[in-house]
């Protein structure tokens, strides 16, 4: 465990994931910005000790439904142009609350919007890999999200995935997703209080996939542990670590960089036959 552990202080490309509740004050949906100014705190000091640094941001279409005050009932009508609709709305405003925090510590970001259809098109992937490149070589923050404006299918392509898909696409080596849980568990801890706590994997199984089949995300976000496990599938056959942790306090980022046993830790088994576009283009299926 420790030698894992360890390894982590050396990761040179790293991409995080917050999700939708972990953004926002559970009594009103609002954004917590004092979590989002620490969050870009701990990304800006990783950008400072000399790595590369990406985010993948959720949250776009829960602010875009708070800054229209639409209720249950409203959302549910014509729910596919809805989510569009909404998405267009809260990635302006989400992006611009980014852009403002970044920039009290004089960190250049820049937005990128993927779909599934990115990844699967040659041309596209092969596009978006070079932006990625050249982004991070000028030194700059790239937030992604999900195209969501333009997505039909792709709106159930979450953003635990996503994560890994861009892990993936920008030859990362570390993966982390900052969700409402602490890690893996053998059961849904939230139901069966004999549940154990999963701290290493060291090779992802069935075993694995099978403890994610009760799981469901928060109702703000889209992700459970399944989804989850389908991202560390990804990233870890693409040569990525993946962890998992707890974003209740977004200073556990540099805790996990410092090798502490937090979270569960997915260990790299790179495969090089690994067919990312073949792997995304069969999910939801």
């Amino acid at each position: 465990m420790e030698q894992y552990r360890n390894k982590l202080k050396s990761k040179k490309r790293i991409v995080v994931k917050i999700g939708s509740s972990s953004l926002q004050h559970p009594q009103t949906g609002e954004l917590d910005y004092i979590k989002l100014e620490v969050l870009v705190r701990e990304l800006c000091n990783l950008k400072n000790q000399g790595k590369d640094v990406v985010l993948v941001t959720s949250g776009a279409i829960a602010q875009g439904r708070r800054a229209m005050h639409l209720s249950d009932e409203d959302f549910s009508q014509n729910r596919i142009a809805m989510k569009q609709a909404c998405a267009a709305i809260g990635q302006a405003r989400l992006m611009m609350t980014y852009e403002r925090i970044f920039a009290e510590y004089n960190q250049v970001t820049a937005q990128i919007l993927l779909t599934k259809n990115t990844v699967v098109d040659n041309l596209n992937r092969y596009n978006a890999h070079n932006t990625f490149t050249q982004l991070l070589k000028m030194g700059v923050i790239p937030v992604v999200n999900e195209n969501d404006t333009v997505a039909t299918y792709e709106l159930e392509l979450d953003n635990d995935t996503l994560s890994a898909i861009v892990a993936a696409l920008i030859g990362a080596d570390l993966l982390i997703l900052l969700s409402d849980i602490d890690g893996l568990y053998t059961d849904d801890p939230r139901k069966n209080p004999d549940a154990k706590f999963v701290d290493l994997v060291e090779e992802l199984n069935d075993t694995h996939m099978n403890m994610a089949k009760n799981s469901t995300g928060s109702s703000v976000g889209t992700g459970g542990m399944n989804t989850k496990l389908t991202a560390a599938r990804i990233a870890t056959r693409a040569g990525a670590d993946m962890l998992i942790a707890n974003s209740r306090d977004v200073r556990i980022i540099h805790r996990l960089m410092d090798g502490q046993n937090l979270g569960t830790l997915f260990v790299a088994h790179r495969d090089e036959d690994f067919d990312l576009p073949g792997f995304v283009s069969k999910l939801n299926q």
